[in-house]
Parts: structure tokens; sequence; C-alpha cells
């Protein structure tokens, strides 16, 4: 199965090397089809009951995860929610505590050369 990085989000550009998915239902396609090295989640996308707070519930339901999983919502209350799932998930050990899990808003426009080495580092 071929390795790929996937970042969510239905208004910021995926950063170079990323698939990117507009919808929950595209990235959970992708999380059945592909071995997923990087999974990089928004929370607030266009249709606003299926966010990436249900996105977090179906993974953990499903069994379906990346090596490493950044919430990157500028919304800090979904966020951290979806933050909070996955690592009650890891205590559970539901997902591998190898998993490296982390909160990391990104801006709607710019993004910061400091940021994107967050994404750059995982090619």
């Amino acid at each position: 199965m071929n390795k790929i990085s996937v970042f969510l989000d239905d208004y910021r550009i995926e950063p170079e090397g990323y698939v990117l998915a507009e919808t929950i239902d595209e990235c959970l396609e992708l999380l059945r089809n592909f071995n997923i090295e990087h999974l990089s989640l928004d929370h607030d996308l266009l249709n606003k009951n299926r966010n990436g707070l249900m996105l977090v519930q179906m993974m953990v339901d499903e069994k379906l995860f990346a090596n490493r999983i950044t919430i990157h919502s500028a919304n800090s209350v979904g966020g951290k929610a979806m933050f909070r799932c996955l690592k009650q998930a890891q205590k559970d050990s539901i997902l591998s505590h190898s998993t490296i899990i982390s909160l990391r808003p990104l801006p709607l426009h710019f993004y910061p050369p400091r940021v994107l080495q967050h994404y750059i580092d995982v090619m």
C-alpha cells in the first residue's frame, strides 16, 4: 500500500506533497485505501453537520489512523475536542501510543515558514 500524507480542509491550500481532502467522506476513503504517514485535520468544514470531530470519532470507531496526526483547525474549541478524542483513544489503547498527535492551529491565509516546517519534516 502506498504511503501518502493527507490535508483535510475546505478553505486552505494543502502543503506541497499532500493530498487534499475537502470532506470527511473523501478523507475516510483515503484512510481506508492508503497507508497515511501524516494526517492534518481541520474542524470547520462547509457541511456544518459533518465536521472534523465527527471524522475523528469515525476514525476511532473504525480504527483508521495515520502514523502522525495534526489538528490544524483555527477553531480552538473544535480542535481541542478532536485532540482530546484522539488522546483518549490512545489512553484506551485503540490508537497506538507511538502515533504522534499534535494540536497546531494554522492561520487561514498565510503560513509562516516556521509553521510549515512541521509539514516539511514529514517528507
